[in-house]
């Protein structure tokens, strides 16, 4: 039985290399099944207020990221789990936490 969903297929390398042009620092993890950025901030309150903004778009989007919070840093990893790696709706939501 395949994990993907029909929904939200999976990009192809030529897809995601050209999505990614458009998402400054964004990278590939070597699983090859998610994509990741770490964000820098000036104290833990910025930090907290990216946190929460991106809690939000996620909401919004129904689309969830992991996240490793510290006190000048939040890394955001993309993965569409149901499709077993990476797929368009990752990609909308790393645009939009990029306009943040």
């Amino acid at each position: 039985m395949s994990t993907q969903n029909p929904h939200s297929p999976l990009l192809s390398t030529e897809e995601l290399k050209n999505s990614l042009t458009a998402l400054p620092d964004w990278e590939v993890l070597p699983d090859g099944q998610s994509i990741q950025k770490e964000y820098p901030f000036k104290n833990y309150y910025e930090t907290m207020a990216f946190v929460n903004a991106v809690a939000w778009i996620a909401h919004q989007k129904d689309h969830h990221p992991d996240m490793e919070v510290g006190y000048k840093t939040c890394t955001v990893t993309y993965s569409t789990h149901s499709a077993g790696g990476i797929t368009a709706k990752d990609i909308e939501s790393a645009s939009r936490i990029e306009d943040l």
